[in-house]
């Protein structure tokens, strides 16, 4: 089981009503939310840990989780409201506003970590979750606890307007990405990170703090993996963009579904550095299952058989 840890949210994605007014409209999200739902949709055995409340909208989350198969029994429930994410659109890009004060995923407690992850083998973390306190504090405590025993990918997903202090915020990154296997930027989050300079240059740098390997995508122009001094590029197939949400969750999704397909989500091999040709399928898997989300409106990953 891949367990997911970090934000459920709601999305309130800008539509038209029945009277050509400009509207909001509720559809379940969130970074790690996503990652989760495509996992399940891969056909990979996914969970989720998060703060999920017992709001309307958190047993909309509730719902959706449910009807995609991932299990969310970790996760810590409360009658906090739920986190919304309001996006706007301009050409497809995706921005965010979010509220997000004293709700049931912002306020996740290292009380509220689970104590027994035996069945995961691998555990992701990223969004906005690693960006708020408390929150972001207990994730950063739950990945540190556990790398000797379970893969761990990281994937941030930096919102610089939503992080408060942004020396505290890298010093967290900094701590958990030591102990990451994989970490997965896009070419912007990875020059926020890291500072000006060539991509190369930048996440090579970025391989000596920790990570086994650094995943590098740059929207219509793939992906690129790094790792001891190699590197592997895999272009992204050509589609219509409607619109960019949930893309970057989705590559996470089919790039881990794609390690678990041929039995290599596993710390050991990793390190060791995978084949390439596993790895080249994990990331065909990844932008090919991206491809099909930003071919739709909204965070709505695909199945197998949408990939065929």
């Amino acid at each position: 089981m891949i367990l997911c840890c970090g934000e459920a949210l709601i999305d309130m994605l800008p539509r038209k009503t029945e009277d050509g007014a400009a509207g909001f409209a509720p559809y379940p999200g969130g970074a790690v939310f996503n990652t989760a739902v495509a996992l399940a949709r891969l056909g990979v055995d996914a969970g989720l840990f998060t703060g999920l409340s017992t709001d309307l909208f958190g047993q909309r989350l509730e719902d959706v989780l449910r009807l995609n198969g991932v299990g969310f029994g970790l996760a810590a429930r409360c009658a906090r409201p739920t986190t919304l994410a309001f996006v706007t659109l301009t050409d497809g890009q995706a921005e965010y506003a979010f509220y997000d004060e004293n709700t049931a995923g912002r306020m996740l407690a290292d009380r509220d970590l689970p104590k027994d992850l035996d069945d995961a083998e691998a555990l992701f973390f990223g969004g906005i979750s690693l960006a708020v306190e408390p929150c972001a504090e207990a994730y950063k405590a739950l990945c540190l606890r556990e790398p000797e025993m379970r893969v761990i990918m990281i994937d941030p997903n930096i919102r610089p307007d939503f992080i408060v202090d942004p020396d505290r915020y890298r010093a967290r990154l900094a701590a958990m990405l030591a102990v990451a296997d994989v970490v997965k930027l896009s070419d912007e989050d990875l020059k926020w990170l890291e500072g000006d300079g060539e991509i190369p240059e930048l996440a090579t740098g970025l391989l000596a703090k920790g990570p086994k390997l650094v995943l590098i995508t740059e929207g219509k122009d793939g992906v690129t993996a790094y790792w001891a001094g190699e590197r592997l590029h895999v272009p992204a197939p050509v589609v219509e963009v409607v619109d960019t949400v949930g893309a970057g969750d989705t590559f996470n999704a089919g790039f881990l579904a794609g390690l678990a397909d041929a039995g290599r989500l596993d710390k050991s091999t990793i390190a060791e550095g995978l084949e390439p040709g596993v790895l080249e399928a994990a990331l065909r898997l990844g932008t090919a299952a991206a491809a099909v989300t930003v071919s739709r409106a909204g965070a709505n990953p695909p199945r197998r058989e949408d990939l065929a």
